[in-house]
């Protein structure tokens, strides 16, 4: 066990290349429980704010309707191809809606940065586009585990 988790902190990202990969990153993978007690996972663009991912979200979706059941989650943001390539993380705690829902683009000041982060990383605009179909989430993370397998190589 004390090998595994010697490999697991040399492979963990630092804060910094934490914050850049998911900066950076465009799409990640939510995972939800349904009222039934079934688990759900769909893929969403996000946005990190240094603090906060920010999740875009149907309001008639599996996931909301799970969310307003239970509101714990669990978000995995990974890229890679190959095995030596392999670099993500997971982060996990409570979502929070913020806002309208659906959005349709009320005053909000919460909302101001992470609707510009989103929107320039993902739609390359200054200005987040509203369709009245989406609402945010905010997950603030109880919990991050993060690894980065290119580290496997380095001494």
């Amino acid at each position: 066990m004390a090998a595994a988790q010697r490999r697991g902190r040399r492979i963990m990202m630092t804060p910094g290349e934490l914050d850049t990969f998911l900066t950076t990153e465009r799409t990640c993978r939510v995972a939800t429980v349904a009222a039934d007690g079934r688990p759900h996972v769909g893929a969403l663009w996000f946005a990190w704010d240094g603090t906060s991912l920010w999740l875009y979200s149907l309001v008639r979706s599996r996931r909301w309707a799970g969310l307003r059941h239970d509101p714990r989650i669990a978000v995995v943001v990974d890229s890679g191809e190959e095995y030596g390539e392999l670099r993500g993380a997971e982060l996990s705690g409570t979502a929070v809606p913020v806002g309208e829902a659906p959005r349709t683009g009320a005053p909000c000041p919460e909302l101001e940065a992470p609707e510009r982060l989103f929107a320039r990383k993902n739609f390359g605009l200054d200005a987040m586009p509203h369709d009245g179909w989406h609402a945010w989430l905010r997950l603030t993370p109880d919990a991050v585990v993060s690894w980065d397998f290119r580290k496997l190589a380095s001494p």
